[in-house]
């Protein structure tokens, strides 16, 4: 490689990562390896969303989209507010909704890659 090429991606040097960094992503990560709350999470990256209409899109029982979200709202992942009765969520950063959005690219990337089965 001569002086002044690219190498592809490395666009700027990277800082270095600490131990705490890891271990929060990892646990984000961990959160979305879950196909529930990454349906849940997927859909709140397109706004806000109650109990009911999470529950409707992901297939799960209210029972367990409450839980889900309980531990994403922990997590410090999600937002509530109330809007009279309901319990309106949300994504707390956009960030979060890039992750899933890669996440499914990814996904995507390699589905269109499988080896064709006869």
């Amino acid at each position: 490689m001569s002086k002044g090429e690219r190498v592809p991606g490395a666009n700027h040097v990277r800082a270095a990562v600490t131990d705490e960094q890891l271990d929060v992503a990892a646990g984000i990560l961990a959160l979305l390896a879950d196909r529930t709350r990454l349906v849940l999470l997927h859909r709140l990256g397109e706004g806000e969303a109650d109990v009911s209409t999470l529950t409707e899109i992901s297939g799960a029982t209210r029972t367990s989209v409450s839980q889900h979200l309980g531990k994403l709202r922990l997590a410090g992942l999600v937002n509530t507010r109330k809007d009279g009765r309901r319990v309106v969520y949300a994504l707390r950063h956009g960030h979060l909704r890039r992750l899933v959005d890669e996440a499914l690219s990814v996904a995507d990337h390699e589905i269109g890659h499988l080896p064709a089965h006869d």
